[in-house]
């Protein structure tokens, strides 16, 4: 286990929400352990005096290790409350607890040491290389040089650089899409349970985001920590979520898997959104590991197969083969779920 990051202190834009809280219960890692659950508590905020409220009576409870996404358009509250997460703005009223812990008890700068922080520009010191910048905080925090080297080439390698490709580099010889791994390995570099993410990929080409879309949902899965990710792109929230708040107006006005949001919004804005009328695009965009069940307890012979990673399009087009009655979902080769033709009916709210 590595030390804790501080988080970088960048300005976001200051907006306003209430919420639901989600009825799902939080997730368990493999030692039934439920750390980094994240309890938003009756919050407000204001910033002038309380003459106008830009985060009104906030409950929100994160699940332990989910992916969560804050979904909506500019000024509807998303980066605000992601900086009240890690005081970089303070609550006028209400409370916060991480792992049951009430954040105002607690040393700004340790709680922030406990968050990885990524941006939309990535934040990367221009004077400094590819090492340094992941390495800085560790070495603010005492670390022995050869510990620095080796967490940075871990952390580059994961991000699919190569080590001895990158780590001499500076920023300005990177693309954008190459800045944005670099920041988010800076992010982790001391492996914190959770990541906040501020539209880190809203400066990105649409090749290269997708691409980076698919590489923080495998780091998800493999490394398990609890991510906050702000974003007004609902086709992003609708494939890197496990939940998602959708928020409209000052408030919170729904927070729920995307399936059910797509089956179910709450109201004509959330529906308008998500564009729900169009099942194709849903089914385009969901990936089997959000629609698909447990195995059944006895599996056909022959049973055709399908990565967790494909989407719920892909699915139904195996699915409408002949004699194809469900497809055993993999992932890295391992049978972990199943899915039919109903579970994709259910997607398209087919009664």
């Amino acid at each position: 286990m590595w030390p804790p990051i501080s988080s970088a202190q960048t300005d976001f834009c200051s907006n306003a929400f209430r919420t639901i809280k989600p009825s799902p219960q939080p997730r368990e890692n493999q030692t039934g352990d439920t750390m980094s659950e994240i309890r938003i508590n009756h919050v407000y905020k204001s910033f002038d005096n309380q003459a106008t409220w830009v985060v009104e009576d906030v409950t929100l409870t994160i699940p332990a290790h989910s992916f969560v996404v804050f979904l909506g358009p500019s000024g509807c509250g998303k980066t605000t409350l992601l900086k009240m997460v890690n005081r970089l703005v303070e609550p006028t009223r209400g409370e916060i607890f991480v792992d049951g812990v009430d954040i105002r008890s607690m040393d700004p700068t340790d709680l922030r040491r406990g968050m990885g922080y990524s941006i939309q520009r990535t934040g990367l010191f221009p004077h400094m290389t590819v090492a340094k910048n992941i390495g800085v905080v560790p070495g603010l925090l005492g670390w022995p040089q050869e510990k620095i080297d080796a967490r940075v080439r871990e952390l580059l390698a994961l991000m699919n650089m190569d080590p001895q490709t990158f780590l001499h580099r500076y920023p300005a010889q990177l693309s954008g899409g190459q800045q944005q791994r670099v920041g988010i390995a800076r992010a982790l570099a001391a492996d914190p349970s959770i990541l906040l993410m501020d539209e880190p990929f809203g400066a990105i080409d649409a090749i290269t985001r997708s691409d980076l879309q698919a590489e923080i949902a495998q780091l998800h899965k493999k490394l398990d920590k609890t991510i906050l990710f702000v974003t007004h792109d609902v086709d992003e929230a609708l494939r890197l979520a496990d939940f998602i708040a959708v928020m409209h107006g000052g408030e919170l006005v729904q927070f729920a898997r995307p399936v059910e949001l797509l089956n179910a919004p709450a109201n004509a804005f959330v529906a308008r959104l998500l564009n729900t009328e169009d099942k194709i695009r849903q089914i385009s965009l969901l990936k089997l590991d959000k629609i698909m069940q447990p195995l059944p307890q006895t599996i056909p012979p022959h049973a055709a197969t399908i990565p967790c990673s494909a989407t719920v399009r892909e699915a139904l087009s195996r699915l409408l083969s002949p004699d194809t009655g469900g497809l055993v979902v993999l992932d890295k080769e391992q049978p972990v779920g199943w899915v039919t033709l109903e579970d994709i009916r259910q997607v398209g709210g087919a009664s």
